[in-house]
């Protein structure tokens, strides 16, 4: 009789933790990254590096500097799509409609998996 009930209140402490576990699941995957206060406006706005320079840019100005960029190319969706990443990330697009990587070695120096640029 003993080992019966100890069967059944084992049965039922697994029961509660499957369900509580179900209930409030277990999160494996890492926090999602906060937002950070805005960043003053720098100091050179009106320098001809200004956007071409690592870093100079904000987000937000990364869509009109990217569609200077990709205003020659035929392939104007994945030319935005990509230059708008680097931008993300790099802060910068290099001054023209090609070449210049050499100013933002960040967007110059990101590559796919297969070693080409990643940035236009």
């Amino acid at each position: 009789m003993a080992t019966k009930l100890s069967t059944i209140v084992f049965s039922i402490v697994v029961l509660h933790l499957l369900l509580s576990a179900h209930m409030h699941p277990i999160r494996l995957e890492s926090p999602a990254p906060q937002p950070q206060p805005p960043q003053s406006q720098p100091s050179h706005h009106n320098s001809s590096q200004y956007g071409t320079t690592e870093g100079s840019l904000q987000p937000q100005e990364c869509g009109p500097r990217c569609g200077d960029r990709c205003s020659n190319t035929q392939y104007k969706k994945p030319c935005l799509f990509f230059c708008n990443k680097c931008c993300t990330k790099c802060l910068c697009v290099p001054p023209g409609t090609y070449g210049n990587k050499q100013v933002c070695p960040c967007y110059n120096n990101w590559k796919t998996q297969t070693g080409g640029p990643k940035c236009p």
